[in-house]
């Protein structure tokens, strides 16, 4: 694949995509849409029977709020959550990769009633939840107003690979779709990114590991 990859996911996930790309061969460049920060929170009255985290941020954002959770069984959406809330202190970590929903059901099947979901102000709360779930936005990922200088001029030769619906729906405000293809890592991440791209790939698992191979099969077809 001669094509470079245009990789719009916050940091640090975005260096960890590229170094992935990189080590396979290929020309990544990074060109973050959003930057993170932590946001205050307290703890709820009630303790909870366990945590939920979709996204590694949740762990790496969390402060010093975590240490009193960290003997809590802890569920977590992909092997990158994992890490981060392993890093975090977090000791009872069951992983899933089949998105929040699934991660939800487990939980509930392993006898969880209640959940308190450490997440992102823009994040996405699960469908059909069988469980009592109560939220603390522990992050927030502020997004750009322009596309970075270094996305422009990659543009329109490298795919864009999004990570999440609410980076293809801003990267579609940002940039004419008639000429550029786009590798998204979900079907609500495609989804989000509309339509009249030049062409389009989907992960058949929200991975980076897919949304590469998706991305290859794309260049494959001449996307």
């Amino acid at each position: 694949m001669s094509r470079p990859l245009l990789v719009l996911r916050p940091e640090p996930g975005a260096s960890a995509t590229a170094a992935t790309a990189n080590a396979r061969g290929l020309a990544a460049i990074v060109a973050p849409l959003f930057t993170i920060g932590p946001r205050d929170w307290t703890m709820p009255a009630k303790r909870p029977q366990a945590v939920l985290m979709t996204s590694a941020n949740a762990a790496r954002q969390g402060g010093p709020g975590l240490a009193a959770l960290v003997d809590l069984p802890l569920y977590a959406v992909g092997d990158a959550t994992a890490a981060a809330a392993r890093a975090a202190g977090f000791a009872h970590i069951v992983t899933g990769e089949d998105g929040v929903e699934a991660i939800v059901a487990q939980a509930r099947r392993d006898g969880v009633a209640d959940l308190l979901h450490l997440a992102g102000r823009d994040h996405r709360a699960p469908v059909g939840a069988a469980v009592t779930i109560e939220r603390r936005f522990v992050y927030a990922a502020d997004a750009v107003t322009t596309l970075p200088e270094v996305a422009h001029e990659a543009l329109p030769d490298a795919i864009a690979l999004l990570h999440s619906p609410r980076a293809a729906a801003l990267f579609a405000t940002l940039v004419d779709p008639t000429h550029i293809a786009i590798a998204a890592i979900s079907v609500a991440t495609r989804d989000a990114a509309g339509a009249g791209w030049r062409a389009v790939a989907v992960a058949d698992r929200p991975t980076d590991a897919a949304l590469l191979a998706a991305t290859a099969k794309l260049c494959d077809h001449g996307g």
